[in-house]
């Protein structure tokens, strides 16, 4: 079974790279973007077949390493 961990910078927090991306956009003429966010992805190979653990144990394997939950946000998609 795979999962899919999405993780972005809550709403609020400072994105650097993103704002460095939305410049160098303007400066190759790709006019009208007003915001860029840049996240993460992270795919993980799970033994597990029972759906729901997969995802309550990939929800506890970002609580307490793959995202920084006090400036992160997270989704889990199990594919």
């Amino acid at each position: 079974m795979k999962a899919r961990v999405h993780i972005m910078l809550k709403n609020g927090v400072l994105d650097p790279q993103g704002d460095a991306v939305r410049h160098a956009l303007g400066a190759l003429g790709f006019d009208g973007v007003d915001g860029v966010r840049q996240g993460k992805v992270i795919e993980l190979d799970l033994a597990e077949t029972d759906a729901a653990k997969a995802e309550a144990s990939v929800k506890d394997m970002c609580e307490k390493l793959l995202a920084n939950t006090v400036i992160e946000s997270y989704t889990v998609e199990i594919v």
